[in-house]
């Protein structure tokens, strides 16, 4: 018997600011970039609860966060703390929680800095594996001083779904037999890689619920989607199953800037993009990597639109000069008509670095 959980941290950045520092306590909390009052181009990393009940959420940008947060301290709410995300001690924290999580279990695959998924099949029943689930969650609460959601089920699925229902400090099982039920009266956007577009698909065709997806077919979701219709057939039953991934390997390695005011300055540029590509490069040594041979930049116009250019190294290459000059190389035609016809403002710019090993 299977059985799976999965591990989510509440709101773990505002938490951990609250936590180091008290003169916070229960006050609203926004993480992410400069809100410059009002005029701020970066997007929320993370809300607290308290600020979310003013409508603030992860990846709304910072400025509706700001407009939102106002807002509530015009009827008399408590003014919302917006302060820049400290990767670095998000980071030290999130270590110290994986290795709680892996003092109790057997298996544990790190999914990102505040969550992990985790085989609880050696405890042999639900009751046990509970039992031990709850073990965790009081741990990192007296060693950290922070909360966590917890949700177990019979697959990867399952246990993530059931994390988010009872947040924060949520504890949720999901038996097998149980599923199905389960899932059937939620959004059928809950459903992990039902994106925005498919969504939209769906409500043409009258679906808004997992019960209401599943009246198509296997044959006709896979006619609709191809082969992720098959995969969303199994996903709406509860069923889909994938093994945990113990260690993960990064497929990339990159940064990205949005400037505070849209520009075609091509000096203000290229300084730019050289201390990105010397970011990625320092990124790139830290990670334990040995060489890449992709390189890719991003560029988004005023308009939000978007383009990715990339190429392939001959041969594996390790040094900063070599990101330097590709960056430079792929980036020079979006100053001129090659790439940039309409000679648009630039928005924001990214490098990143791929193929490693």
């Amino acid at each position: 018997m299977r059985i799976v959980g999965h591990l989510d941290m509440d709101a773990f950045f505002a938490s951990v600011e609250e936590r180091d520092n008290p003169r916070f306590a229960g006050r609203p909390i926004v993480v992410g970039s400069d809100p410059e009052a009002g005029r701020g181009r970066g997007v929320v990393s993370t809300a607290n609860y308290a600020a979310r009940a003013y409508g603030i959420h992860s990846a709304q940008p910072i400025s509706t966060a700001w407009r939102l947060a106002e807002a509530a301290r015009g009827k008399g709410l408590p003014p919302a703390v917006f302060l820049a995300v400290d990767m670095h001690r998000y980071g030290t924290v999130s270590h110290r929680i994986m290795e709680i999580l892996r003092a109790h279990v057997d298996h544990s695959e790190e999914a990102s800095v505040d969550e992990a998924y985790f085989d609880l099949s050696s405890a042999g029943s639900y009751e046990k594996a509970a039992e031990a689930a709850r073990s965790i969650k009081e741990e990192i609460r007296a060693r950290e001083r922070l909360t966590a959601s917890v949700g177990i089920g019979p697959n990867k699925l399952v246990a993530k779904i059931a994390s988010d229902r009872n947040k924060p400090d949520g504890f949720t099982v999901v038996r097998p037999r149980d599923a199905e039920k389960f899932l059937e009266p939620l959004a059928v956007r809950t459903i992990p890689g039902v994106g925005p577009k498919t969504e939209e698909e769906l409500k043409r065709l009258g679906v808004r619920t997992v019960a209401d997806a599943k009246r198509f077919t296997e044959a006709e979701l896979y006619e609709m989607f191809g082969k992720w219709g098959s995969e969303l057939y199994a996903k709406l039953r509860g069923t889909y199953d994938t093994p945990l991934v113990e260690e993960w390997e990064a497929k990339s390695i990159g940064e990205q800037e949005t400037f505070a005011h849209d520009t075609r300055d091509p000096i203000v540029l290229q300084e730019r993009l050289m201390a990105l590509a010397d970011g990625v490069h320092a990124h790139f040594k830290r990670s334990g990597f040995a060489s890449f041979r992709g390189i890719t930049i991003t560029v988004r116009f005023f308009d939000f639109t978007t383009k990715t250019r990339s190429m392939t190294l001959a041969a594996p290459a390790s040094g900063a000069d070599v990101i330097r000059f590709e960056t430079l190389r792929l980036f020079m035609p979006f100053l001129d008509k090659r790439e940039n016809p309409g000679r648009k403002a630039i928005r924001l710019v990214g490098v990143r670095v791929e193929k490693l090993a």
